[in-house]
């Protein structure tokens, strides 16, 4: 039986999300594997993929928040607000200020409404916004609350009518970092779309312990990187449950709360995770029970 179990993988360059899926089908041996937080095929680094039942975890890793490192290039607006849609408008941006790109980056962050790119996965009435732009139709995308906690300059380079802005972000899930090049560039006037991405973590989970496809290439089919416990025990908070306790929980029943904030993943005696849990209504419930009577 193949392990349960999450992989960091360092995606690269050109390949979907999708893509990584199929290699790591093929390579583990097993159909049972899904991914959690797409990333664009331009963008590289963390995407966590979950196999067997670790497939289970992946919709808690898709909300959790996520950090990445990525360049801004004033000057070029593109369709798709980043290096792979065809350009729409080049306005010289040599005018623009090291102050005035600071200060107009200090406006998006913290909670802020942020307008999703047109070309995007986002669905509208049940059809990807990305397909009804690529068949030429105006598409409205309404703006969505998102947090980013953290957006730092790292660089600005000048090259002729061009800036680029090396930029580091820690973000919510759900925030478009092409977004933040769209809308500092249409701040300052100039236009401007997203060169680079690179993402350097997921939750508790970085690239400093992602594996390229090469390296997972080598060691198949044994890819799993976190088994299931460890991997509960990276991403949640977590409860250490007596042998009667882990009992009521493999047959669906509550726990007695202890006051921590959900979900966090319940272990038993033997350390093999049991369950991801909730406390509400003066109970504790399983969301998912991974350890069935």
């Amino acid at each position: 039986m193949n392990a349960d179990g999450l992989i960091v993988v360092d995606k690269p360059a050109g390949m979907t999300s999708h893509d990584v899926v199929a290699r790591i089908r093929r390579l583990a041996k097993t159909r049972r594997v899904g991914h959690g937080g797409t990333l664009d095929p331009m963008a590289t680094g963390v995407l966590i993929i979950g196999v067997n039942k670790a497939t289970r975890l992946l919709t808690y890793v898709i909300g959790s928040g996520k950090s990445y490192t990525g360049t801004i290039r004033l000057g070029v607006s593109t369709i798709t607000d980043d290096a792979e849609g065809e350009i729409t408008a080049s306005t010289p941006a040599a005018h623009v200020t090291d102050d005035e790109i600071r200060s107009q980056l200090a406006t998006q962050t913290g909670e802020i409404d942020q307008v999703p790119s047109a070309v995007s996965a986002i669905k509208i009435n049940g059809e990807r916004a990305y397909k009804r732009v690529r068949e030429g139709e105006e598409v409205s995308i309404p703006a969505r609350r998102v947090t980013i906690s953290r957006l730092e300059v790292l660089d600005i380079r000048r090259d002729a009518d061009v800036i680029d802005i090396d930029i580091d972000v820690t973000c919510s899930s759900g925030t478009y970092i092409r977004a933040i090049a769209r809308d500092l560039g249409t701040a300052l006037g100039v236009g401007g779309h997203l060169t680079a991405l690179r993402r350097t973590a997921v939750g508790g989970l970085a690239l400093s312990e992602a594996r390229t496809l090469a390296q997972l290439e080598e060691v198949a089919p044994d890819v799993v990187t976190l088994p299931m416990a460890a991997a509960a025990r990276q991403a949640f908070p977590a409860r250490e449950a007596t042998s009667e306790e882990a009992r009521v929980l493999s047959h669906g029943g509550p726990l007695a709360t202890v006051g921590i904030d959900g979900p966090y993943a319940v272990f038993g005696p033997s350390g093999d995770l049991l369950a991801i849990v909730s406390e509400r209504e003066g109970r504790a419930r399983a969301e998912i029970v991974l350890a069935a009577a």
